[in-house]
């Protein structure tokens, strides 16, 4: 098990990496100085897609055993989207405990590993706005409107959450 100053080096060489190399679509950096295991990231919703021109805020919150464990993900800004509840919370694989699926959906190489980063967490979140996956929703009601009538009401609730986050975006 790593101890907590091992985990904060870890993160620390996180944040000095995406510094110095920029990966286009987010921004991350820590909330507060004084805590390495609280981020805030901003993903620009991906071209060619319904989130095109969203500035989409989250929290990234790391357990002390990083990278043992995988962080939680959360966004604060209201997104409508299958694989985001309603709260906010972000559900994909990358982000599950390590092992076994209990319910069999999951490869044990799609979860959580801890040669995942905060870039290939971020790649992974924008990489599902493009392609929801509507088998496993965390938000059921979008799902169902993503799988019977993207164009239609999907669209126009993301349309929505995408101006609001323009809006909001320089609060």
């Amino acid at each position: 098990m790593l101890t907590e100053p091992t985990s904060y080096l870890l993160t620390r060489v996180s944040v000095t990496c995406l510094n110095k190399n920029p990966v286009e679509g987010f921004s991350a950096g820590l909330i507060d100085d004084d805590d390495i295991y609280k981020w805030e990231v901003v993903i620009i919703g991906p071209q060619d897609t319904l989130f095109e021109g969203g500035f989409f805020k989250a929290y990234l919150t790391f357990p002390y055993d990083y990278p043992l464990r995988p962080p939680k993900m959360k966004f604060i800004t209201e997104i409508w989207h299958p694989n985001v509840a309603k709260n906010g919370d972000v559900c994909i694989s990358i982000l599950h405990e390590p092992g076994e699926d209990k319910f069999g959906y999951e490869k044990p190489e799609e979860r959580w590993l801890p040669i995942h980063t905060v870039e290939t967490i971020m790649i992974s979140v924008i990489s599902m706005l493009a392609d929801p996956n509507s088998d496993s929703p965390a938000n059921v009601d979008a799902a169902k409107e993503w799988r019977e009538d993207p164009n239609g009401e999907f669209k126009r609730k993301v349309a929505r959450c995408v101006r609001k986050s323009q809006e909001m975006a320089f609060d």
